[in-house]
């Protein structure tokens, strides 16, 4: 069984945002970037159903720019056998990413598509259904727990009222939460074999895919700051710089 997972370069977490002074984005330039934590996620979950013994080969698929490599030498570090790079500079909306991503599993005929259930950047937690509904095949979303056997998988997701299973027929698309597994550390062994490890590069002209621009980002402002804090002696005191704040 050929598994794919997605995997995206985006700024590193423990990184404090900054926004640019003239309000067109966040700074990039200059910071520390990573794989997106979802993403290490569904990469650890592929290598676990690989170690089982269900998953023959894993395929890890970018999309982005040059730099966007360093982040499926990462994937193969993890364990995928090779990797697909669709470069493309500069931002890429979820519905043109999804259309890239659907494009790549039919080229590689997967039987199961892993991402993670949102991009750390943006924060959409929609290219995932948008691939599923693209190849039109069944999906789960929110992923804690994923069992392959033959050709279905049962499914645990996360939904506000509690836990869900779904048994759902391959292909398919899944999305992974984070409590679906913790990600292993990288051991230096095995990033060094990731360097011999071939990486196909291909277009979105390859993939039959146009660009498009269906959203516009008219202006990135950061939160507001925090208040100063009021110390209060008695519950008389506190209640009343509640009502001078509004809040009772």
């Amino acid at each position: 069984m050929k598994v794919l997972v997605s995997v995206k370069r985006v700024v590193d977490y423990n990184v404090r945002i900054q926004v640019k002074s003239d309000g067109s984005g966040v700074v990039t330039d200059g910071v520390k970037h990573s794989m997106n934590p979802f993403d290490e996620i569904a990469m650890e979950e592929a290598v676990r159903l690989r170690e089982k013994g269900v998953v023959t080969e894993i395929v890890a698929v970018t999309i982005g720019g040059q730099k966007s490599e360093e982040t499926l030498r990462t994937a193969l570090a993890f364990g995928a056998d090779r990797a697909v790079h669709v470069k493309e500079e500069g931002d890429i909306q979820p519905l043109t990413a999804a259309k890239a991503l659907a494009a790549v599993f039919k080229k590689e005929e997967g039987k199961l598509f892993l991402l993670g259930k949102q991009a750390i950047d943006d924060d959409a937690s929609q290219t995932g259904q948008m691939v599923a509904a693209l190849l039109d095949c069944p999906q789960a979303t929110f992923a804690s727990k994923v069992e392959v056997e033959g050709e279905t998988a049962k499914v645990t997701r996360e939904i506000d009222s509690g836990l869900e299973t779904l048994d759902i027929d391959l292909p398919a698309v899944v999305t992974v939460d984070l409590r679906l597994n913790e990600p292993r550390y990288l051991k230096l062994p095995d990033i060094m074999k990731a360097k011999k490890k071939p990486i196909d590069a291909m277009s979105f002209a390859d993939l039959g895919i146009t660009p498009g621009a269906g959203l516009k980002v008219t202006k990135t402002s950061p939160p507001p700051s925090r208040s100063k804090g009021v110390m209060v002696k008695t519950v008389d005191e506190l209640v009343e710089a509640l009502k001078s704040k509004g809040l009772v």
